[in-house]
């Protein structure tokens, strides 16, 4: 063809500037002829393949056209071409196919109304009138043009420009990709700047450093946790035990040369442990991907994707599946709290603060140097919202810990004055954060009925665990942050000196049913400096053991539900390092492994006694018998099940000093010790109340009977009623667990 001024469309389109490619790509009808025109940067030559009609070249361009009667070619048709290295490809023209995305999905995406947003935005396997490829859809609307590129494109922007449709999604259906393989978004800002985005709805990315997205085929792994599904959505969890491992997945274990073990791998191993110490349910910190290790999973870049450093997603599902099997329940942390401001992630995604607030005041975490989700967006509300169904539902997961939920709340959350805006009515909450909050209960447990949503809540928002139709935010469960914070103060103090803060222990029990609480001693607190739980605790070595093991008898008996930081359960030594793996070899050491067969009678009794767990969030649930003898640093208080004849008296000793003939006030009966934190199993000194234990008819404490007691030193015990003689065995006797061997 001759050189020629070209059209201003098709000038757009060389310039990769055109936002509606199929005007002017693929088949257009000119009265009873059709014009066929197709964009292949480095093609040599181009021919439609039905019918064998070669194209020409604009000159100058890489623009090929066709042009014949209509009834010469199909409506699908293909191009075969060959490119500037001499090899030939046989491909089907994207541009000859309709849009293929639904008008309610996108209504409803608008709308912020769309649970399920991951099942047309993103990549899928897709085909069209027999033709099999892969569907890609894109949320930018500020983009002037976007692409999809990849090797199979040279990465080359110009190739496969996407339609714009309604609400500022792209899509473009190309056919003959297969799954597997690797690709960005090339988007083009409407200033002229030009970069590479990673999907934010994909599936699986490449292994760090490097973050393309893979087009993931939809699963077909072979659930078997039917059972475990149908009894969640019946559990009365409220009721029943539940003691959480919180694990770190890249450093719990690795490989003999410090490489990470696949999902599968540690999934076997991990599920195993847990149950035997006698967990409920394992807690991942983030899984979803991230770019530095280092993050611990907290900057996340995929929403919707398990990190590949541990393996493919089916792998993932296999060790959720795994641990469903095992009687295990699993738990992810998830953070819509922030994302990060890599390149390739969310930040100015089409040129524009489009998932954050321009303004900083709004949009940024200066101490975290992220970003801020704008809440109030009904798309970003949409990508967020459907993420936490996509773990629930398609992992089959459940719960989510949400992390850092009062960075979310408050709007100066960390700020000084004139660095943050105030809501429109002059506040500093976040009505915007709130309504997501409130929004993501209501769907998950709508949704998917029996998961739980937690909040790492460090405020004293009130009602964060009571349902929205009752002006609460609807979370299942909140961390009780102040009641770790005042326990680990106290704990770290020299025993002679806590009789003057007895008020550190006590005040918890102000507030304990005001929300459902789940007691934690996580990650946070072995990190940045803080040292290990063993090293918080003061006094010689023994004593630092004795200290350890009571403040977990304490944990354990105290209301609420439980949770464990990886390592904190045999008495790491020192600070948690994600880039090293756990300190298994301190298992061949007595102490620790009498921590760890502590925290495993602990699991078991929480486990068995009623008392432990069923009123964990009802005041009739626990009753003082004495918290006054701040002299002696002693506490005592029962903890009571549903039937009256069933509860447990509890009594703390947090002096290294033994209390012989120590009375307490109980209700009439004999007693057995079930469990003495002091016992030489553990590592204690063996101060202990042998055989049943009568009451006399002392009235102390309030109560018409009583009985004296050994109070062993740094130490808690248990005591039940019982009715016969029989020896209750303690259930510590040394395990594989003992010896360390995993």
């Amino acid at each position: 063809m001759k050189a020629q001024p070209l059209p201003p469309s098709l000038q757009r389109l060389i310039e990769a500037r055109h936002s509606d490619p199929f005007s002017v790509l693929g088949p257009h009808r000119e009265g009873e002829e059709i014009l066929v025109r197709v964009l292949l940067p480095h093609a040599e030559t181009v021919s439609i393949l039905e019918g064998g009609h070669a194209m020409e070249r604009i000159e100058g361009t890489d623009l090929f056209e066709w042009r014949g009667k209509a009834d010469q070619i199909p409506e699908r048709y293909r191009l075969i071409w060959r490119d500037d290295e001499h090899r030939e490809h046989l491909i089907h023209d994207p541009y000859c196919y309709p849009p293929q995305l639904g008008d309610l999905d996108l209504h409803l995406f608008g709308e912020g109304r769309h649970r399920h947003a991951y099942r047309f935005l993103g990549s899928h396997v897709h085909e069209v009138d027999g033709v099999a490829g892969v569907l890609f859809a894109l949320w930018a609307p500020n983009a002037e043009r976007v692409s999809v590129v990849g090797d199979f494109n040279r990465w080359d922007g110009r190739t496969h420009p996407m339609r714009v449709r309604g609400n500022g999604v792209w899509e473009l259906f190309l056919p003959d990709l297969p799954a597997g393989i690797l690709y960005k978004y090339e988007i083009r800002a409407k200033n002229g700047a030009v970069f590479l985005k990673s999907d934010p709805y994909g599936r699986r990315f490449e292994v760090r450093p490097h973050t393309a997205t893979l087009v993931e085929p939809e699963s077909r792994f072979p659930w078997t946790d039917q059972d475990w599904l149908n009894a969640r959505a019946k559990w009365d969890w409220l009721h029943a035990p539940m003691s959480i491992y919180e694990v770190h997945l890249g450093s719990w274990q690795r490989g003999p040369e410090g490489e990470m073990l696949n999902y599968r791998e540690i999934g076997q191993r991990l599920a195993r442990y847990a149950k035997e110490m006698g967990f409920t349910h394992i807690e991942l910190m983030p899984i979803t991907e991230h770019p530095y290790d280092k993050s611990w999973g907290y900057q996340t870049t995929g929403y919707y994707a398990p990190t590949s450093r541990f393996g493919t997603p089916d792998d993932f599902r296999w060790l959720v599946n795994h641990c469903h099997e095992q009687g295990l329940g699993v738990i992810l942390d998830w953070v819509p709290a922030h994302f990060p401001k890599d390149a390739h992630g969310l930040a100015r995604f089409d040129g524009t603060a489009l998932y954050e607030h321009e303004d900083p005041r709004l949009g940024e975490h200066r101490d975290w140097s992220t970003l801020i989700y704008n809440f109030g967006r009904y798309e970003v509300k949409n990508f967020l919202l459907s993420s936490a169904v996509f773990w629930l539902e398609e992992y089959h997961v459940d719960g989510l810990r949400v992390d850092a939920v009062a960075s979310m709340l408050y709007l100066d959350y960390s700020r000084k004055e004139g660095e943050w805006i105030p809501n429109r009515y002059g506040g500093r909450e976040n009505l915007e954060a709130i309504a997501f909050l409130r929004e993501l209960n209501e769907i998950t447990h709508d949704q998917v009925p029996g998961t739980l949503i937690m909040a790492e809540e460090s405020t004293s928002w009130p009602q964060v665990t009571r349902p929205t139709y009752l002006g609460g935010l609807g979370f299942d469960l909140k961390w009780n942050m102040g009641w770790m914070n005042d326990t680990l103060r106290y704990m770290a103090r020299e025993p002679i000196y806590r009789q003057y803060h007895q008020d550190s222990l006590t005040f918890s029990l102000l507030y304990a049913f005001t929300e459902n609480f789940l007691l934690p001693f996580s990650h946070d607190e072995v990190v940045h400096g803080k040292g290990s739980m063993l090293q918080k605790m003061p006094g010689d070595e023994w004593q630092k053991f004795a200290n350890l093991r009571l403040l977990y008898t304490y944990l354990f008996a105290h209301p609420g539900k439980q949770l464990l930081f990886m390592g904190i359960e045999f008495g790491q030594a020192t600070e948690w390092d994600s880039a090293k793996t756990l300190e298994w070899q301190l298992l061949e050491v007595p102490f620790h492994q009498g921590v760890q067969r502590l925290v495993r009678r602990l699991n078991a009794l929480h486990r068995q006694e009623p008392a432990l767990h069923e009123l964990d969030f009802e005041s009739d649930g626990f009753r003082w018998i004495d918290c006054q003898d701040a002299q002696n640093s002693v506490l005592i208080f029962s903890r009571h099940a549903r039937a009256p004849e069933d509860f447990l008296i509890v009594a703390l000793n947090f002096t290294p000093v033994p209390r012989h003939g120590y009375r307490i006030g109980v209700p009439p009966g004999r007693y057995r010790e079930i469990l003495n934190s002091d016992d030489p199993t553990y590592g204690g000194s063996g101060v202990r109340n042998e055989g049943n234990l009568m009451s006399q008819a002392v009235p102390w404490m309030g109560h018409r009977q009583s009985i004296e007691l050994s109070l062993p030193p740094l130490a808690g015990i248990l005591l039940k009623p019982t009715k016969t003689d029989s020896e209750e065995q303690d259930g510590s006797s040394p395990s594989v667990l003992s010896k360390g061997k995993l």
